[in-house]
């Protein structure tokens, strides 16, 4: 369990990025049981809050602020103390990464794109360190996956760029499954692309924990969600499920198990 600003490498911000803003942070309300605060500078912003504590930003892709083709997506962020240092490693990696830019007085901000194509976003705090919620409430981020067209690419990359560990197991026959770790503590996962997602192109996927996979499912579904996955259980690690939001947000949801 985290809570509290997140250390140097581990994840500590998500932009979900959607069209149709209104209908959409109804929907994650009634599923994930969000509320907002306002967001002053980004024109059709706002806070995502997990009881009250700050869990991401909600961008209206209408709003005009967007590059031309962005499409529904959550975009996860890791915090770096110098993004600088961390592009210019990136880089040297393999990897793609954009010049970082300032955000006012918030933070400096880059993304990176590791050798088999997934894009992950990079944080560098100034006055805000990202989100603090508990990663075990109710609709708070609690686990990130890469999804890769070639796993052990992008296992490789990551590790030598933040540090991570990587664990391998077997959850199923045929199937191999990283676990990254920070400090001895698990942050997230690496897996090769199959299943509902092997025609997808590699990504970080964004995984919510829930006090109900199904009670959630549930609610998804009567606001128009579809379910792309599951719900299935992975024993002696929880319950999971894979959905897309009306507006076309792919999003995972598990209640881990005790």
């Amino acid at each position: 369990m985290t809570a509290g600003p997140r250390k140097t490498h581990d994840f500590c911000w998500l932009n979900l990025m959607t069209p149709k803003a209104d209908e959409a942070a109804a929907f994650f309300s009634a599923v994930l049981g969000w509320t907002y605060g306002p967001m002053p500078d980004a024109k059709g912003g706002r806070i995502i809050l997990v009881d009250g504590l700050a869990a991401g930003a909600f961008m209206d892709l209408d709003a005009g602020i967007m590059p031309p083709g962005t499409p529904p997506v959550i975009a996860p962020m890791v915090r770096v103390d110098d993004i600088r240092a961390t592009v210019a490693r990136a880089r040297e990696l393999g990897g793609a990464a954009s010049d970082p830019f300032t955000v006012h007085e918030n933070g400096r901000m880059a993304s990176v794109t590791d050798p088999s194509g997934a894009m992950l976003g990079l944080w560098e705090p100034l006055s805000k360190h990202g989100f603090d919620c508990d990663s075990r409430a109710h609709g708070a981020p609690t686990w990130f996956d890469v999804i890769s067209k070639d796993e052990p690419r992008a296992t490789a990359f990551y590790t030598a760029l933040f540090g991570w560990s990587a664990d391998s197991h077997a959850p199923a026959p045929g199937m191999t499954y990283q676990v990254f770790a920070l400090d001895g503590e698990s942050v997230g996962g690496a897996m090769q692309s199959c299943g509902p997602m092997e025609g997808l192109p590699s990504h970080w996927a964004t995984t919510f924990f829930v006090t109900s996979v199904d009670a959630a499912l549930d609610r998804a579904q009567a606001h128009e969600g579809r379910l792309l996955h599951g719900p299935h259980n992975l024993q002696g690690v929880g319950r999971f499920a894979m959905l897309q939001s009306p507006q076309g947000v792919v999003f995972h949801l598990v209640t881990w198990a005790r």
